[in-house]
C-alpha cells in the first residue's frame, strides 16, 4: 500500500510540473491577456500576434504588419485595455 501511494504521489507531482511548464509556453494568440503580453519578450509577442492574425483567417503577417500590430496592441494594452483584456480586442489591421 505504501509503494502504491508513493507512485501515485510521484505521478501526480510529475503531472503538475508538466502542466505548469506547458501552460507557460502555450501560445494563446488573441486570447493572450494584456498583462501577459506586455510582460513577454519581443519574440513571444510576435508569436502571439502571428497566431492571432492567422486565427482570424489572415495569411502569415509580413514584418511590417507584425511590427505595426504589435505596436498597436502594446499601446492599447497600456491605455484603453485592462490587464485582463485579451489582445484580440485591440484595434489592428
Amino acid at each position: 500500500m505504501n509503494r502504491v501511494m508513493t507512485l501515485l504521489i510521484a505521478g501526480f507531482a510529475a503531472a503538475v510540473v508538466a502542466t505548469g511548464c506547458s501552460s507557460a509556453v502555450m501560445n494563446q494568440g488573441g486570447d493572450t491577456k494584456c498583462s501577459d503580453f506586455t510582460a513577454a519578450d519581443e519574440k513571444t509577442q510576435n508569436e502571439n500576434i502571428t497566431k492571432m492574425l492567422t486565427d482570424e483567417g489572415k495569411n502569415e503577417p509580413s514584418n511590417l504588419e507584425l511590427t505595426g500590430t504589435r505596436a498597436a496592441v502594446q499601446t492599447w494594452c497600456q491605455t484603453a485595455g485592462t490587464p485582463d483584456s485579451p489582445i484580440k480586442e485591440a484595434p489592428h489591421l
